[in-house]
């Protein structure tokens, strides 16, 4: 959910500042002491509610809107290059089409998905006063959102599953899955089920609507709000705490399982390893190398979503927590607002520091272009001294040198054919006496000394025409 508002507002309502909180785009409020009415507004029906008058922030005077349509600006640059970029070289390359890579491509999806339908629209709450894109948008960012975050922890629990049983039973998994395309398959399926349960568990989100609210007498706007009034006054609070148990505590709670156990099978495994085939030490290493990516993924993730849901559970468990806002929590909300876009684009970035095959095609993918321009202009110079000197050149004259020694060997090789195709006149006798060999090793040099002798003039007897 995006939030947006002043950290001055410790004396609202505790009614008022919880629907305020929840709200999913809300522009940023400096308090009076009077009071006005909030409408709540669904289709053509609206209701009044009775609250503290709200004097309006400019965007001037706050802080957050300077640097945070910036830091989503980069989100979105960055991660929509990262990401088309990692899901290309996935798609394109037979080589990298392994069961890891696989998963890594659906958070690559996942993260575009997020980045494409929420990024552009969500950084507006630090521009615009009001949500100016309607139902369907409201509906559909939401639930974008919340699948993006679902196949990005589902993924990473399955990542992890994978690599524990290649790891500590790969005989199971082979059982299991399969081999090659019959692996590629199972995965592929297992990709599918996580996208479903993803979509399964965003269905809260489908049930947002725009909802009105007058601030003072001069100012009004609509937000996207997630949580329908009429499903009850608990309703948020349930969301909050399913979303932290479903996308937070028991992902990441399976996923140190499996590391804590395979943590322990490969320091079982180093002291009885030392003594067998290195092939099996270097696909080992390989594993654990998959193992450390996975591994950079969750703590990424991790640390991304942290402080957002603990914010969340701080103000909807916290009996204080509308006097207790002040400027420490208003930017640690912001800071977790922006940690939670942050991850949809760091995982190219992180992918590109412990991979190095991922590195190799990073590098080629982006940095080809401005190499490729360079050959071009040198092949293009219109010096003739400058083309002498250019790489150009030496490719040019090494081709030649190649065409020249495969003329040479092509004449060696019809005279060796013409030589060998030509029927003696007269049988050699020397060749076959010499296999025999005797014992004495001056007999061997002049028996190998006369088959020189008698079989040079021979074949260049042959090589004349008759």
């Amino acid at each position: 959910m995006v939030m947006s508002w002043s950290y001055t507002t410790n004396t609202l309502s505790s009614s008022s500042i919880t629907m305020l909180m929840v709200t999913t785009l809300l522009t940023p409020l400096a308090l009076t002491a009077n009071y006005t009415e909030v409408s709540d507004f669904v289709g053509n029906t609206t209701k009044n509610i009775t609250v503290k008058e709200e004097k309006y922030t400019p965007y001037s005077e706050r802080p957050e809107t300077y640097f945070v349509p910036i830091i989503f600006l980069l989100i979105l640059l960055i991660g929509l290059v990262g990401n088309s970029v990692l899901a290309l070289m996935i798609l394109r390359h037979t080589n990298m089409r392994n069961v890891p890579n696989m998963y890594v491509l659906s958070l690559a999806f996942g993260d575009l998905l997020v980045i494409i339908t929420c990024v552009p629209f969500t950084f507006t709450v630090y521009v615009l006063d009001s949500w100016p894109f309607g139902l369907l948008v409201c509906k559909f960012s939401e639930c974008a959102k919340d699948i993006s975050v679902g196949v990005s922890v589902f993924t990473l629990t399955a990542l992890s599953a994978d690599r524990f049983f290649a790891i500590v039973d790969p005989m199971r998994k082979l059982h299991v899955a399969g081999s090659g395309k019959r692996t590629i398959r199972f995965t592929a399926i297992i990709v599918v089920l996580i996208w479903v349960l993803a979509i399964i568990c965003a269905i809260p989100g489908s049930f947002s609507y725009i909802r009105f609210f007058r601030v003072n007498r001069n100012v009004s706007f609509y937000v996207c709000y997630p949580f329908p009034e009429e499903f009850g006054p608990n309703y948020g609070k349930m969301i909050v705490t399913c979303r932290f148990f479903i996308y937070y505590v028991i992902p990441l709670t399976i996923i140190a399982v499996f590391y804590i156990l395979m943590a322990r099978h490969l320091m079982r495994s180093t002291r009885d390893i030392l003594g067998e085939m290195q092939g099996q030490m270097k696909q080992v290493q390989a594993r654990k190398k998959v193992a450390k990516m996975v591994m950079a993924f969750v703590i990424v993730f991790a640390v991304c979503f942290f402080p957002q849901h603990i914010f969340m559970l701080w103000f909807y468990f916290n009996p204080t927590s509308q006097t207790d806002y002040n400027i420490f929590w208003h930017y640690f909300r912001i800071l977790g607002f922006c940690l939670a876009f942050i991850n949809s684009c760091i995982n190219p970035i992180a992918l590109y520091c412990v991979s190095g095959p991922f590195r190799k095609y990073f590098d080629r993918y982006l940095f080809c272009c401005a190499m490729m321009k360079r050959k071009r202009r040198r092949r293009q110079s219109p010096d003739p001294s400058a083309r002498g000197q250019g790489p150009s050149s030496s490719l040019v004259s090494s081709r030649k040198n190649l065409s020249d020694s495969r003329q040479e060997q092509r004449t060696v090789m019809r005279l060796s054919i013409m030589a060998t195709d030509i029927r003696p006149r007269t049988p050699i006798k020397e060749q076959e006496t010499i296999i025999t060999l005797s014992a004495n090793p001056n007999g061997i040099e002049e028996s190998l000394r006369t088959q020189r002798i008698s079989i040079e003039p021979t074949v260049c007897d042959r090589l004349v025409p008759s």
